[in-house]
């Protein structure tokens, strides 16, 4: 494996775990990144030799892709650059072929695992803690099961939330696009992070919610909602955070911006912002 690569993949975050062996032959290579849990194989990356060393990387977690070539080496004729072109496009295609095996299997696991799994109660130690009901939402054992669907309501993994809070999801499993609804929509939908804010906003509102489960996913949710519903309000509720840059409240209005929606911002009593 190019040393070089591996630097742009360290620059990324997308270090991998242990020593990775990476043949230019072009085959897509599934590994675990530096930092995520044992057993996880979200990084990949493929390389090529020909007309020159190049090759792509990135995570089904993040679901962030890389391209790198060889500096040293710029191709002089058109045929150089048209077989590097070429290149460039088998690896993608390899990459979307691997993304999409890797979310089919986690679809069935997720479906197998939301069978097992019983309707949740509010007795569930991190609903009690929160102060939030339990719904539409499961429990295997002491996790809890969030589902995470698109706007056809295929499930396509599941977000585990521990009796302490803890919180992970299903490896490999889709999550661009896909929420946790609760409630039918009428008039207006709110979209939001997390789960317990989700269930506070529908017991005060009365009004439908689809969590998002990050700040990133609040504009693809908002897009595929609107889509669906293109006559609906929808709200996106930002989690105002107290982090340089405000993450929550940035992704919240670039999520209503394209969608024609509104933002809504909590605050604490007194006017400051929650």
């Amino acid at each position: 494996m190019s040393a070089s690569m591996l630097d742009a993949m360290r620059a990324a975050g997308l270090a991998p775990h242990k020593e990775l062996e990476l043949r230019d032959d072009g085959k897509l290579t599934r590994y675990r990144v530096q930092g995520d849990k044992a057993g996880s194989r979200n990084g990949w990356a493929v390389l090529h030799s020909l007309p020159m060393l190049c090759g792509a990387f990135g995570s089904w977690k993040s679901g962030e892709t890389h391209t790198w070539r060889d500096a040293s080496h710029k191709p002089q004729t058109l045929a150089e650059r048209a077989e590097l072109q070429r290149q460039l496009q088998t690896m993608r295609a390899a990459r979307d072929a691997e993304r999409n095996k890797v979310q089919a299997e986690a679809r069935a696991r997720a479906a197998k695992l939301w069978d097992r799994a019983r309707p949740a109660t509010n007795a569930h130690p991190y609903l009690q803690r929160k102060g939030v009901g339990a719904y539409g939402v499961r429990q295997l054992r002491e996790l809890l099961l969030i589902p995470a669907r698109d706007t056809a309501g295929e499930l396509h993994t599941l977000q585990f939330i521990g009796s302490d809070g803890a919180k992970r999801f299903l490896s490999g499993g889709r999550i661009a696009g896909c929420y946790c609804p609760i409630g039918r929509p009428l008039d207006s939908l709110l979209i939001c992070e997390g789960y317990a804010t989700g269930a506070t906003l529908f017991a005060a509102t009365g009004r439908a919610v689809a969590v998002c489960f990050s700040a990133g996913n609040l504009q693809p949710v908002a897009c595929a909602l609107r889509a669906k519903f293109p006559a609906l309000r929808l709200i996106v509720c930002a989690d105002n955070d107290p982090t340089p840059g405000n993450p929550g409240l940035t992704h919240a209005t670039q999520a209503a911006r394209a969608v024609g929606g509104l933002v809504a911002v909590p605050r604490f009593d007194g006017g400051a912002h929650a």
